[in-house]
């Protein structure tokens, strides 16, 4: 995994641009219709990567008042 993650984090966008490019060269509104997906799944991604924040942060939020509460008596 030390070697993997990286390697992902590197080629995945750069085999996405080559495949927008080659989409582009194929016909060009297919590429066009390449980008809206990867736009409406990134949007998808960045929603439920905001709520699970959110949700843990305001279920973080109620242990933590009670902690300091118990530590001030």
């Amino acid at each position: 995994m030390r070697i993997a993650k990286p390697l992902l984090l590197i080629t995945t966008p750069i085999g996405v641009v080559f495949g927008l490019q080659e989409a582009w060269r194929f016909h060009w509104w297919l590429a066009v219709l390449m980008a809206v997906l990867i736009g409406v799944i990134s949007g998808f991604i960045w929603l439920t990567v905001s709520r699970i924040r959110r949700d843990s942060r305001d279920s973080q939020a109620p242990s933590a008042m009670a902690s300091n509460a118990s530590q001030r008596s």
